[in-house]
């Protein structure tokens, strides 16, 4: 069967659908990385509170360095089996490590097993999103109304927007209703609970998809030593699609998922402040998604790339350093906002570009690898970086000097890519 969405109805479903499982992982790294300190204790307790943190953050990265290896597994899977199928294997594997976060014990209770079990948790689910992004972009890409593609593409984020929205309001509620003791105790674990809870709706909604009429409709389905071997061959293409993701991916976790944190144990705010402030960033990314994506589909995707990047280069460090002179609620939601408008504004044109770079033959792989090797270096590294370099410069305002280089990054990404259909073709696929 194929996707002919037939009216505006049925492709909002249909947007809603394939986006559901990415909505669940980045919830379940969202909560991770808001309740960091807790997760910490629970699992790696030390006497000394930056130890825990970094042991906790170290911990939320492992998951990424598996990206890469699942993004070449899963990716060529689902070039040669289809995006429905593989769309709802990564969501199996997604539950796994949810679940496993949920429900095992303290290290007080079973001692190491438990950070083993944990690490093993974070491992298989750093295995699944390797090709979740992946994969939705590519279907959202491939279901898309002539002139929308981006618009289209952007509701990848999107939906991760309203994980961001969905975590942050939970974390507000459990702050509000339970002490630190408890928070300790046992309220960390709510959320991954609730994770668990819906997982059996996202699995219905993931089942109802169809497969894509353009993957239908080619005559030649690459075999994985096919893939691989394109892959291969357009290294240097993965590689610019690498830095070019490496902005959109330390800007997204800077501003998320280290941002409750930062707030509470390096600008010393109320949990609260923090928490709110997450809320607003992700609404904030939410407007800015779409709006960017609709833009990218009417100006082009390079203008805005190049623009956000200079942007980002020139200001976050500045922001940062201004925050911190006199931290406050009211600057931390400024800095934040400011950071999601230009995250917002990249990330709307950049989803969309890199797929169009990809030979379509091998589009959910490269994709897929691309990212996943951003997010595993400069994505979820983000906050063990910026908790790392704060220790060791007493600069608090450093976290802005990292996303300066990885805006460097992106703008010499976003130079010498081209989305032209002649620089497509130049990368053909390779046949056995």
């Amino acid at each position: 069967m194929t996707v002919v969405p037939t009216s505006r109805i049925e492709q909002i479903k249909t947007v809603i659908r394939v986006s559901s499982g990415n909505f669940l992982e980045m919830y379940d790294f969202f909560v991770f990385g808001y309740f960091a300190a807790e997760i910490g204790r629970t699992f790696f307790p030390s006497d000394n509170d930056f130890t825990v943190l970094l042991s906790s953050f170290a911990t939320f990265a492992v998951g990424f360095l598996m990206r890469p290896i699942g993004a070449l597994v899963l990716g060529s899977y689902i070039d040669k089996r289809g995006r429905r199928k593989g769309l709802i294997l990564t969501l199996i594997l997604m539950a796994f490590g949810t679940a496993t976060m949920a429900l095992m014990p303290g290290y007080a209770t079973v001692g190491l097993i438990a950070p083993v079990v944990i690490v093993l948790g974070r491992l298989v689910q750093g295995f699944s999103a390797g090709v979740e992004l992946g994969g939705v972009s590519v279907y959202l890409s491939e279901i898309a109304t002539p002139g929308n593609k981006g618009f289209y593409v952007s509701w990848q984020s999107g939906s991760q927007q309203i994980a961001v929205i969905v975590a942050s309001a939970i974390g507000v509620a459990l702050n509000a209703s339970l002490s630190p003791t408890q928070m300790q105790n046992f309220g960390w674990r709510i959320p991954m609970l609730i994770g668990c809870m819906i997982i059996p709706l996202l699995f219905i909604l993931r089942r109802s998809l169809k497969e894509t009429e353009e993957f239908e409709e080619r005559t030649h389905h690459p075999t994985v030593r096919e893939i691989l071997t394109s892959i291969a061959q357009n290294w240097k293409l993965v590689g610019l699609g690498m830095l070019l993701v490496s902005m959109t991916t330390a800007s997204f976790y800077l501003i998320t998922a280290y941002t409750p944190t930062y707030g509470k144990s390096v600008l010393h705010l109320a949990a609260q402040d923090a928490l709110i402030v997450t809320i607003c960033v992700g609404l904030s990314n939410l407007f800015w998604l779409p709006v960017s994506g609709a833009l990218s589909d009417r100006i082009g995707r390079r203008p805005i790339l190049i623009a956000t990047t200079v942007l980002t280069l020139l200001t976050a460090y500045p922001a940062m350093s201004w925050l911190v002179s006199a931290p406050s609620f009211g600057r931390l939601l400024a800095v934040l906002l400011w950071l999601s408008f230009l995250f917002g504004c990249y990330n709307g044109a950049m989803v969309v570009f890199l797929t169009e770079v990809m030979p379509a033959e091998v589009r959910a792989t490269g994709f897929s690898l691309a990212y996943s090797l951003a997010t595993a270096i400069f994505g979820g590294t983000t906050p063990l970086i910026a908790t790392w370099l704060i220790r060791e410069t007493g600069n608090r305002a450093i976290p802005g000097a990292w996303l300066s280089v990885v805006a460097l990054l992106g703008l010499f990404a976003s130079i010498m890519l081209t989305r032209t259909k002649t620089s497509v073709d130049a990368v053909p696929v390779a046949t056995g």
